[in-house]
């Protein structure tokens, strides 16, 4: 059986009152008047671009984490998920997204030390320190929110910027800004029992009956950056790079293939070989995340136990 064979690429099931179809990145998300079923493919992206060929088990992966992560939250806030019928297959509420990331940052680090880097000792509205060098924790977290762009990139704004567009009420930020800081707690927490430290990640929230809850994944490899606390320290004082859990691999593998998403350079096709150390890096993941082992299902016939799964609760 090929690689394609034991993967989601795409979906199409028509469901008996399905009023909407959204086709992400990553997820095929069906809507379902007051319910969403979202379906993790096993696409992968990078520098914004689907890649050709898809990774096995990368969705259960990425659905299992962010439900493991939402499940340890419940007592926090209140969040979108009813079921997670299938491994690939979350079902919740379809919520009335606000338009804002809550991105929260523990380090200096990417997008951060960029703007430090540049000279600038403001992001967001929130004065940063001096004397910082890349990846030292800041003395409390930030938030540094972003809008929540229908197409292109996401761009930064601050607490005053969102107050003054009326994007929420001075109430409503305050809620999002306390469960934003609650939660990243909560992940701090939960990852440090794992040897790591989260350095930084964003958060999305949606409106439910005039109540905010917690929608999209969360504390992903793909929405969350991680270090090895294991020797950190050191790094820092040597002034060398900190050891990453993320999907950097696989960016780094297209750079040394030429390509980096820029117009005219033609996208790598991944062999067999990386497609699975993808597949195993991905796994090594969600082990190192939750302290659990993996769950290979069977993806002999993938799309046909999906669409029985969910039916089975519809």
């Amino acid at each position: 059986m090929s690689i394609e064979e034991q993967c989601i690429l795409e979906t199409r099931f028509r469901f008996l009152g399905q009023t909407g179809f959204y086709k992400g990145k990553v997820r095929d998300v069906y809507t379902l008047g007051n319910t969403l079923v979202m379906v993790a493919s096993d696409r992968i992206s990078a520098f914004d671009h689907i890649l050709p060929r898809p990774i096995p088990y990368k969705g259960q992966v990425l659905n299992q984490i962010a439900s493991w992560f939402i499940q340890n939250t419940e007592d926090i806030c209140p969040n979108w998920i009813q079921k997670v019928p299938d491994p690939n297959v979350t079902i919740g509420y379809a919520c009335e997204p606000i338009r804002l990331e809550m991105v929260i940052r523990g380090y200096l680090t990417g997008h951060a030390w960029r703007t430090y880097k540049s000279g600038k000792r403001e992001l967001c509205g929130i004065v940063l320190p001096e004397g910082m060098k890349e990846h030292d924790k800041f003395p409390e977290p930030i938030i540094t929110p972003a809008t929540k762009a229908e197409e292109g990139h996401d761009e930064d704004i601050s607490k005053e910027e969102i107050l003054e567009q009326g994007i929420v009420s001075p109430e409503i930020y305050d809620i999002l800004e306390n469960y934003t800081r609650k939660i990243f707690q909560r992940g701090t927490e939960m990852a440090a029992q794992q040897g790591l430290i989260l350095v930084d990640t964003k958060y999305e929230f949606g409106m439910f009956n005039g109540e905010v809850v917690l929608i999209d994944e969360i504390h992903t490899p793909d929405s969350s950056r991680y270090f090895y606390a294991d020797g950190y320290e050191e790094r820092q004082a040597k002034g060398e790079n900190q050891k990453q859990l993320s999907k950097e691999f696989v960016r780094e593998w297209l750079m040394e293939n030429g390509f980096q998403g820029k117009e005219g350079q033609m996208m790598p096709i991944m062999p067999d070989e990386f497609v699975w150390k993808v597949s195993e890096r991905y796994i090594e993941l969600y082990e190192k995340l939750t302290g659990k082992t993996f769950d290979k299902k069977d993806n002999s016939d993938i799309l046909e136990r999906i669409e029985n799964h969910i039916l089975e609760v519809l």
